[in-house]
């Protein structure tokens, strides 16, 4: 069977999409393909897919051969149309630098910097500015043994090798089971791992190694051939992939050799690490917090390094290329990752200067730490509880580094989409449990399963629909399969015990959603009951994204505990714009005045109920709405954990009219 489709996936399949396309893919038992301008590569191939480049909006055909093609066809077809796929949990900081112009290191030479000779310009990868010691980190090349094998030595190197590959998987697997691992880091260690497995890697290197090549060598040569056939690639993200191969074939190579690489575990604070090439894995386990600022000869913009760079605040330049060597003996460097200038042990002039840059951006920052701990009050003294919007467990801390009153929008569904099966029961009651444990006292809402045509989910299959943002899904979805929701919903109230848990319905449209779920729940409370099981009661609240729950917000109101408005599909909606379309974007704009109005009408209903109005939508976190979002009667904002602290401070400043 075979089906064809426009990609729509965010920049096409490029690591992190590649890697949860073939995660969905290897769930199956088919054998699939995916097929692209003549070519059909196996995929469930990290390597083969991504080397096929497939960029957003290209066309696409999906073939699969099995038992459950249909299936498989289906799902793999939905992940392609979905703008979002592989990015929900861990979307890439932008960066400037992205510009097509940009993308490559401009030749590194000299600049004509004022009072200084020893200027070298790469590129800019990674915002900000530092100045600190250099850390020079130069591990030693290795090189292949050069030693030809008998024939009856080659079985024995093959599972030497496949042993040092396993070894290298298993190191991956712990880093990934780490809590300390952001969400960012984890998508760029497992697409890592997943090169490691790749056929196309190892099976390479076996061949090179039947060829007689002893294994160090057949790696080296193995990743050098993958490397080269990403460098060729016209794509400059998948150019950068080409240091992702080299990086897992060196880890593998070290295993073999029975040797350490050199470790970052000592780098002085604030220095500026100095590499002609750093391993994305070596770079996200160093003790990133300590580092001022990276600099390297290799990589790019859209590389691995920079990514981490970016979602670390570490001001970085790379692709110094040669030029980096210069910087094998320097005692300070100063750096300008907005420009790409490195300055080479800097006259005081320009320490002074670059001293002073780096303390403005401290002081704008800390300006905003202030209100880390700040309570918000509107002039009345009511509370405004600041959240935060995430979707796993690994977000935890960066919300609470930022000072989140709580959780205002847990999106359950990536707990669904990271699994080849549906999760269990107990899996979802342990990572409820630990979110609100995490965030006691404060109220922590969780959104039930949000997922339609457009989100691929394993186990579930989904019927073929001309518009799935107005199909099946969210609580239609759940109602129709209480054999999925009543999984959820006993979890919920297993965590519920804890004290601080809310649940809200997405998608809802009419009340009856909203007395068929109380019905389930009751019914999952009263079977807990008979099991001897823990559980609590939640407050159960609706989300509002829908002109129909606007226009019928008063009689909702009755029914539940809260709203939470969701602006981002509730003003597609109301302005009848897709908001993944670019043709219609400008009509996609809260402030217009029907969005803005559907939004009173909604805060004045809850408030004439005397519920608890809030709003989890992107404009939460707008410094310039929330004064007016205010005045309406919201009484909480839940945002990106980014956005706290500014929002914090937006609402301070209204109550004492600074």
């Amino acid at each position: 069977m075979e089906r064809s489709t426009i990609v729509r996936v965010h920049e096409g399949l490029h690591a992190r999409p590649a890697t949860r396309f073939v995660k969905l893919a290897k769930g199956f038992e088919s054998d699939v393909e995916l097929v692209k301008d003549g070519k059909a590569v196996s995929a469930k191939s990290s390597v083969k897919l991504m080397l096929l480049a497939v960029k957003e909006n290209q066309e696409v055909t999906v073939r699969a051969n099995g038992a459950d093609a249909i299936e498989a066809i289906e799902a793999l077809i939905g992940y392609l149309e979905n703008p979002k796929a592989g990015l929900d949990d861990e979307a890439e900081p932008h960066s400037p630098a992205n510009d097509a112009g940009q993308e490559t290191a401009p030749a590194p030479v000299l600049q004509s910097v004022p009072g200084q000779a020893n200027g070298l310009r790469g590129v800019a990868a990674s915002e900000g500015v530092a100045i600190g010691p250099a850390f020079a980190h130069f591990p030693p090349d290795i090189a292949g043994q050069g030693r030809l094998l008998q024939a009856d030595e080659i079985a024995g190197e093959i599972d030497r090798f496949r042993a040092a590959v396993a070894a290298v998987q298993a190191r991956m697997d712990r880093a990934l089971a780490q809590d300390s691992l952001s969400a960012g880091d984890r998508g760029i260690v497992a697409a890592l791992r997943d090169i490691a497995a790749d056929d196309s890697l190892t099976g390479e290197a076996e061949k090179a190694i039947k060829g007689g090549n002893d294994a160090v060598s057949a790696v080296i040569t193995a990743a050098a051939t993958i490397a080269a056939d990403f460098s060729a690639v016209d794509d400059h993200y998948l150019n950068a992939r080409a240091d992702d191969v080299h990086a897992v074939g060196r880890q593998i190579c070290l295993v073999l050799l029975g040797q350490d690489d050199v470790s970052l575990e000592n780098i002085p604070e604030g220095a500026i690490l100095i590499a002609d090439d750093i391993g994305a894995w070596d770079l996200a386990r160093a003790p990133l917090k300590r580092i001022g600022g990276v600099i390297c000869g290799h990589g790019g913009a859209t590389s691995h390094i920079a990514i981490i760079a970016r979602s670390h605040g570490i001001p970085a330049v790379l692709g110094l290329g040669d030029q980096v060597n210069a910087l094998r003996t320097a005692h300070d460097v100063a750096l300008d990752g907005n420009t790409g200038h490195v300055i080479i042990d800097p006259d005081a002039a320009t320490r002074a200067e670059y001293a002073g840059r780096v303390e403005a951006g401290a002081k704008e920052r800390a300006g905003l730490t202030a209100f880390k701990t700040v309570t918000p009050k509107r002039a009345d003294g009511k509370v405004i509880e600041v959240a935060a919007n995430i979707g796993s467990l690994e977000e935890i801390e960066a919300a609470q580094e930022a000072g989140a009153m709580g959780v205002g929008l847990f999106r359950t569904e990536l707990l669904f989409m990271r699994h080849m099966h549906l999760p269990s029961e107990d899996m979802q009651a342990e990572t409820y449990a630990a979110l609100a444990k995490a965030f006691a006292p404060h109220p922590v809402i969780v959104r039930t399963l949000d997922i339609g045509g457009d989100k691929p989910i394993a186990g579930i299959e989904f019927p073929d629909e001309e518009n799935p943002f107005l199909g099946w899904r969210g609580i239609r979805m759940c109602l129709d399969r209480p054999d999925i929701f009543k999984r959820q919903l006993r979890a919920l109230l297993r965590a519920a015990v804890h004290g601080n848990i809310k649940v809200m319905l997405p998608m809802v449209s009419d009340i009856s959603e909203v007395t068929r779920t109380r019905a389930l729940v009751g019914e999952c409370a009263a079977e807990l009951k008979a099991e001897g099981v823990a559980y609590a009661t939640f407050d159960l609240g609706v989300m509002i994204e829908t002109p129909a729950a606007v226009l019928i917000a008063p009689a909702l109101a009755k029914e539940v505990a809260f709203f939470s408005i969701g602006t981002n599909d509730l003003t597609q909606y109301i302005m009848a714009a897709d908001r993944l379309n670019p043709t219609v974007a400008k009509l996609n704009d809260v402030t217009n005045p029907a969005v803005m109005s559907a939004i009173e009408l909604t805060a004045k209903a809850g408030v004439a109920a005397g519920i608890m109005v809030g709003m989890c939508g992107e404009a939460a976190g707008r410094p310039d709405l929330i004064p007016a979002f205010i005045e309406m009667g919201l009484t909480e904002l839940s945002m990106s954990p980014a956005s706290i602290q500014r929002a914090k401070k937006t609402i301070t400043a209204m109550a004492t009219g600074d």
